[in-house]
């Protein structure tokens, strides 16, 4: 990746167990730079200093982290229900977001965060950036040079027997909040985003088989819990330029043999690997058999964290980065409208739209 005029110095509020993905990458990346960090537990924010190495400094609180000089951007790890709260109190104090998914925990949250940001000339970034990797990268280079042609539909497959068979405490995805399209979604749908752009229109249905779960593994293990939310979720969106996709979201699918993401066209058909990991095989079918494409777009060796890099690039280029916060609250929108027309059965307007993030072109 290119190297802005200095790191950009970012500070982590939130030491959980996704920080150790970001840990990994930010180390390696020549345009950030981890300064100071935060959580509720002290003890595993000087863990997360720790690990990080040289001089990075504890913050005792959110606000103390957001106030430093050496805090240019704050990266939001915490909880989903805090994103909105935390990442408008560092926009107040002009600092940068970036932040995990889900943007907000609804709809209004999120316009509040991108509103902070729009009146502070900041930047807001949000998970995944999984999409910027070579995998769906390829796939989308491979879309815009018309080896496809047309493109006229796409599924995207997320199945799963349900968390509880590994987490072992699984009850936040079946609370309002969870479930398989709120937890999930957001790889799949800003995949299909990158591929075929926004979305103006989506039909859904939903079922929840089982009214109880049991915890399958560690000292719970045979506990059981009652299921508050759906969790088998299906939806047909419609793309702005006509394409169509069909979506399954589902924790009650015990093995499954379908395919992650693929993209059909008059001309060819394509397979995408999993939208939750960077890499992966692109293959394309023009008639005669699947062949595999070779890389040829995307950030190589990537990981948790290329999206800050590329936001931090961009601050220094004078450009839109392609995390964005648009591209977040679009794809929450997209969810919480497919959610309202399975439990209305009726199709329903995505009244949000963004544009389609940059290609991240070969090295």
């Amino acid at each position: 990746m290119g190297e802005p005029l200095k790191p950009l110095n970012i500070g982590i509020v939130g030491a959980g167990r996704i920080s150790g993905a970001y840990l990994s990458t930010l180390d390696r990346l020549k345009s950030v730079r981890l300064t100071a960090v935060t959580d509720l537990d002290g003890n595993r924010a000087r863990a997360v200093a720790g690990q990080a190495g040289g001089e990075v400094a504890v913050a005792s609180t959110v606000s103390d982290l957001v106030a430093r000089d050496d805090v240019d951007a704050v990266l939001n790890l915490t909880i989903p229900a805090a994103h909105a709260d935390v990442a408008v109190s560092a926009l107040g104090a002009g600092k940068h977001v970036y932040g995990e998914k889900p943007l907000a925990a609804n709809r209004k949250e999120a316009e509040a965060v991108l509103a902070a940001a729009r009146a502070a000339g900041l930047r807001v970034g949000c998970a995944p950036d999984t999409v910027l990797g070579t995998g769906t990268q390829t796939a989308r280079k491979a879309v815009d040079d018309g080896l496809l042609g047309r493109p006229v539909a796409a599924t995207a497959f997320m199945t799963t027997a349900g968390h509880e068979t590994w987490h072992p405490d699984p009850e936040f995805y079946y609370r309002p909040g969870g479930g398989p399209l709120l937890d999930m979604g957001p790889y799949y749908l800003s995949a299909l985003v990158h591929l075929l752009g926004p979305v103006t229109k989506v039909t859904g249905a939903s079922s929840r088989p089982r009214a109880e779960r049991t915890v399958g593994s560690g000292p719970r293990a045979g506990h059981t819990f009652p299921v508050e939310i759906d969790t088998h979720v299906t939806g047909i969106l419609e793309h702005a330029h006509g394409a169509l996709s069909t979506l399954v979201m589902s924790f009650d699918v015990l093995a499954a043999r379908l395919p992650r993401i693929e993209v059909h066209g008059t001309d060819a058909s394509l397979s995408v690997p999993d939208p939750n990991g960077f890499d992966g095989a692109v293959e394309i079918n023009r008639g005669a058999g699947w062949e595999t494409l070779p890389v040829s777009a995307g950030f190589p060796d990537a990981g948790r964290g290329v999206g800050l890099a590329d936001l931090a690039e961009a601050l220094a280029a004078g450009r839109p980065h392609r995390a964005s916060g648009e591209l977040a609250a679009h794809v929450l929108d997209i969810m919480l409208t497919l959610m309202d027309a399975a439990d209305q059965g009726r199709s329903l307007p995505v009244t949000s739209t963004c544009e389609r993030p940059a290609p991240v072109t070969g090295r």
